[in-house]
């Protein structure tokens, strides 16, 4: 997060303009920022959210200049102008520009129309049968690295990305009552007594290399090869990819079976999603949260 400042600050000291900059600074700060940093909660932003906010704000400096240079502004650009920049501009992601265009309509600064795109859901076939073979090898062969069974195994039984996997702390897991629990949302999860032992044996020798012979243990649940730092999230999926775990397939086979069992809330909750991402999945997966809120009325209560 102090990177994404320091780029931010840079970004916004080299414009000349004072309205200018004033405009995206209220854009930067007050709202990728702020957003950013209530998904986050308090935890380490991603390499993966560092690149989308850079591109976000560099697409509304990009628009910007382009409407100083045809003596437009915002207010008096029309929709016409919009249309005629995105068929002519070559090398601009017309994803990104979205995000501020949609941004200064909502602040009242604008009258364009910017539609989003929004996702359908997968698209290729789902292979839950290459998920389950991937998942068992990591469960059972244990001439595999601890790491990178417990490391796929989040991806592929709890749809992890491996840009949160690898950014995991030590704090995420603890004991109770004689479980092993892990903390990836709001809600900790149980794990299973095969998850649970290899959880507790990483723990138990969770020091990275770069770290072998410090007095303290590193706070990183996955510790990389630099001092302090934990594995990137592309070095782990290589490692995940050798061992024939497809990370991004998995987690939308992963996420496509939860939500058909699970009520969206829940799986946001539990899995530290965002609410819409499951509310499409179980939409997409045809889940039927009903079944399992009768479920639970019919449990017994707690003694």
């Amino acid at each position: 997060m102090a990177r994404l400042e320091r780029l931010l600050d840079g970004l916004l000291a080299s414009r000349d303009d004072p309205v200018e900059r004033q405009l995206l600074h209220r854009y930067a700060v007050w709202h990728l920022l702020r957003r950013l940093r209530r998904r986050t909660d308090g935890r380490p932003i991603t390499q993966g959210q560092l690149a989308a906010v850079r591109q976000q704000l560099r697409s509304a400096i990009t628009l910007l200049d382009w409407l100083s240079s045809e003596g437009l502004t915002l207010s008096t650009c029309r929709q016409g102008d919009l249309e005629r920049w995105l068929s002519r501009t070559e090398g601009v992601n017309h994803h990104h520009p979205g995000h501020f265009v949609r941004w200064a309509a909502r602040q009242r600064l604008t009258g364009l129309v910017f539609p989003a795109a929004r996702w359908q859901g997968p698209t290729s076939a789902l292979d839950g049968k290459a998920r389950w073979e991937a998942a068992r090898r990591l469960l059972h062969d244990g001439s595999l690295s601890t790491r990178d069974r417990f490391a796929g195994l989040l991806v592929l039984l709890y749809a992890q990305k491996t840009t949160v996997v690898s950014r995991l702390t030590t704090d995420c897991l603890s004991t109770e009552g004689g479980k092993v629990l892990i903390r990836l949302g709001k809600v900790p999860i149980t794990l299973p007594d095969q998850v649970a032992d290899l959880a507790l044996e990483l723990m138990a020798s969770q020091r990275g290399h770069a770290t072998i012979g410090a007095d303290a243990t590193s706070p990183w649940l996955f510790p990389g090869g630099q001092p302090g730092r934990p594995i990137s999230a592309g070095h782990l999926q290589q490692r995940l990819k050798a061992l024939g775990a497809q990370p991004r397939q998995a987690r939308g086979t992963a996420l496509f079976e939860l939500a058909a069992e699970l009520p969206a809330a829940l799986l946001a909750r539990m899995l530290g999603i965002d609410v819409s991402a499951a509310t499409a999945w179980q939409r997409i997966s045809s889940g039927d949260w009903m079944a399992y809120a009768a479920e639970v009325s019919r449990r017994a209560p707690r003694e």
